[in-house]
């Protein structure tokens, strides 16, 4: 599953919100305001996870819940008792079923963590602020940055591109980047126009 999305948009997600052959999901009722409503795209990792549970619900109808209320119905095991699988009624808590997650993998951390760490990633590429925002429904410029405070890679990677040095064939083939590539010649001429 995307784990850019909170824990209750995807306790609450309908089939309707996903879109297969968009590959995108339309986030619902959010915690935030601008959070309710974006589009999401999903990787193919999300994509195929969300097409194999579809499978497991073949009946299931748009306004169906895509983690459907489940009273020990098993519904994490190979053949659920779907006679207590109820579809029009999001699934109660995921407790149970990510405190048993943790310990198959041998892990200790918050559901949150996984949401942290996915914006933290995306973070720590060449996307935009703008573009981070948009995955994780923040409004605030402030709220993305708590976020996204590992981005020391990122940020070297940005500047070590405008350190590099310049190729000396574009210099003298009179292609200027800025003034302190012209030659001095160049410079007094371009000074003497600014007077």
């Amino acid at each position: 599953m995307n784990t850019a999305l909170r824990k209750n948009e995807i306790r609450t997600l309908q089939w309707s919100q996903i879109d297969f052959f968009r590959k995108e999901l339309i986030v619902g009722k959010s915690k935030t305001e601008g959070s309710s409503g974006r589009l999401v795209p999903l990787n193919p990792l999300a994509l195929a996870s969300l097409l194999k549970w579809a499978g497991r619900f073949p009946k299931s109808k748009p306004e169906h819940y895509v983690f459907p209320a489940c009273e020990a119905a098993g519904i994490e095991r190979e053949h659920p008792d779907m006679e207590r699988v109820d579809p029009c009624k999001p699934i109660k808590s995921w407790r149970s079923a990510w405190r048993a997650a943790l310990k198959r993998a041998g892990l200790k951390l918050r559901f949150h963590d996984l949401r942290h760490t996915c914006i933290t990633k995306v973070a720590e590429t060449t996307a935009s602020d703008q573009t981070i925002m948009a995955i994780a429904g923040h409004v605030s410029q402030k709220m993305m940055e708590h976020y996204s405070h590992i981005r020391m890679e990122a940020k070297r990677v940005a500047l070590d591109l405008i350190a590099q040095t310049p190729n000396p064939a574009i210099i003298q083939a009179g292609v200027h980047q800025n003034s302190n590539q012209v030659s001095e010649g160049e410079k007094r001429g371009f000074a003497n126009s600014m007077n």
